[in-house]
């Protein structure tokens, strides 16, 4: 079992907070989508045979594909691999570009899972983070997805986005549920250095939220996804029951990827492969068959601490006889007391040799992930 993901590295316009790898000028789109499709050709081996049951279009903003680019990318990959018939094929998508006739194309190519980012339905902070979508389109490219045939639908809410209280959120979260989709990421607002807030933020004309605000909108989160029949399954992601991510729950488990495109990853297991982030340098290096990417080699407390990282966030928990055993990690003997210690705080607990995060635990996972992993 494996999956691909595809990095499509363009945009209308920058997002405030976005940090992630992409280009606003298409002048070189044409070229990066063929060199995608050249890169497959070129790494068609990488998974040895298993059979791909994800394929996942990220971005920047896949939903800019025209029709001819993505049937390209997705025949190749039919060609080139195993895919198995009933394959998750995800695309992420912006809620300005899907009108009716893009989602009837979408569907035509295969794609049978969407991902869009709404971020919020209310004006004021769709333009604070300089989104192309307005509030009534958020709405409306729901509706028009389920219209055109498509029952597995994930949106994206950010909060922690500054305000006086929390009536916003929880008027987000309302409409939301009102539109009965699937799946549900909420992320809080992070301030990445390198990004309009950042910069903003270091001048002193952005003030973030405090964490304890942030944290209580994480709580109503927890609290409003419970109530309406949502799982988390993961630290930032809810689902109706059966429809978790295969893709990304893929990646918390360990599952081998294949990643093409400029900035994308990939991961066999043993080592991990990072793509360069410029158009201009992938295109270069794929046209002379090349592949622009640096090799991380993974040691053994480095598989430990990814498996620790990515596992320690979800509902299946860290599995600690797996760590031992796989691994050469013995937790409960190199962390006794510190795990009594979040047992004691009611942080985490372990069951049938799992380590699970509690919902206050969840507040501090990246911070007992760090105090837990291996040196």
């Amino acid at each position: 079992m494996a999956g691909i993901y595809l990095h499509i590295p363009f945009c209308k316009q920058s997002c405030h907070y976005c940090d992630f790898h992409f280009s606003t000028s298409m002048g070189t789109k044409e070229r990066t989508i063929q060199a995608i499709a050249q890169e497959l050709e070129l790494r068609q081996d990488y998974l040895k045979g298993q059979v791909v049951k994800t394929i996942y279009f990220g971005g920047g903003t896949p939903s800019l594909l025209t029709q001819p680019e993505l049937q390209l990318l997705l025949q190749t990959i039919k060609r080139l691999f195993i895919v198995a018939d009933d394959a998750e094929i995800t695309l992420e998508a912006n809620p300005d570009d899907l009108k009716p006739e893009k989602l009837q194309e979408l569907k035509a190519a295969g794609i049978n899972r969407l991902s869009i980012g709404l971020q919020s339905f209310y004006e004021p902070h769709l333009r604070m983070m300089n989104r192309a979508h307005n509030a009534t389109e958020s709405l409306q490219c729901v509706k028009d997805a389920q219209a055109a045939g498509f029952n597995n639908i994930t949106v994206d809410l950010i909060y922690g986005i500054p305000a006086p209280d929390h009536s916003i959120w929880l008027q987000d979260l309302e409409t939301l549920f009102s539109l009965n989709v699937q799946h549900v990421s909420c992320y809080a607002l992070t301030i990445e250095p390198d990004t309009a807030l950042g910069r903003w933020s270091k001048k002193g004309k952005f003030i973030p939220s405090e964490d304890d605000f942030t944290a209580q909108q994480f709580e109503l989160l927890l609290e409003q996804m419970a109530h309406h029949g949502f799982v988390q399954y993961e630290i930032s992601n809810f689902c109706k029951p059966g429809y978790d991510s295969r893709h990304n729950s893929n990646y918390w488990r360990g599952v081998h990827y294949l990643g093409v495109g400029p900035s994308a990853h990939s991961f066999n297991g043993h080592s991990r492969q990072y793509n360069v982030a410029n158009n201009r340098k992938y295109i270069d290096a794929i046209t002379v068959q090349t592949i622009p990417a640096e090799i991380e080699k993974l040691t053994l407390a480095d598989q430990a601490n990814d498996y620790l990282l990515t596992t320690l966030r979800t509902i299946w928990g860290c599995d600690l006889t797996q760590m031992r055993e796989k691994y050469n990690y013995d937790m409960q003997a190199t962390h006794q007391l510190y795990l009594q210690d979040l047992a004691q705080k009611e942080l985490a607990s372990i069951k049938d040799g799992v380590l699970y995060l509690t919902d206050k635990g969840k507040l501090l996972a990246d911070q007992i992930t760090l105090d837990l992993m291996v040196e």
